[in-house]
């Protein structure tokens, strides 16, 4: 979530007592695959945004996010859909930063998008409310064709080969 202010002030926000230097404030704005358009905004990284963002496209406003996470470097991260509302581009840009920055911590994400979690170490199957299948990826596609994952897995493939090649 981002607010009315400068890219500067979201992507240091949540840092507590110290002072985030201009190269360590450039070098997460590069890990989170952001900086060629912040360069280009009028204004670079003292561009002022609107409240959520406004003036971003829905990928700029996470990789801003995906900033603030790694100046703020915490060991558990929370992600709730992601990459859920990007086109293919951003996405792969999004999702090229957020497994770098999930490496070596703890993540708990939530996803309707299965690629955001195929690398996953765990991936739980809730329908219902309840858990009805666990494991990671290769797991879950050795369980048989009528289970949820599969049948998701095979719609969004069969969905981003269309996209692709259109």
């Amino acid at each position: 979530m981002l607010f009315a202010g400068s890219i500067r002030e979201n992507v240091c926000y949540g840092v507590r007592n110290r002072t985030v230097s201009e190269d360590e404030l450039m070098r997460a704005i590069k890990f989170a695959n952001a900086e060629e358009f912040v360069q280009e905004l009028p204004d670079g990284i003292d561009t002022v945004l609107g409240e959520r963002g406004e003036g971003l496209s829905g990928g700029q406003r996470q990789r801003i996010a995906i900033a603030r996470a790694v100046l703020k470097d915490a060991p558990i991260l929370v992600l709730d859909e992601a990459t859920s509302a990007l086109d293919a581009q951003s996405e792969k840009l999004v999702q090229d930063a957020l497994n770098r920055l999930m490496d070596g911590r703890t993540a708990l994400v939530i996803a309707h998008r299965l690629s955001t979690i195929l690398s996953a170490d765990k991936i739980c199957v809730v329908h219902d409310g309840k858990v009805v299948d666990e494991g990671s990826h290769r797991q879950l596609m050795r369980l048989g064709k009528e289970t949820i994952y599969r049948r998701l897995m095979e719609t969004q493939t069969s969905a981003f080969i269309r996209e692709e090649l259109h």
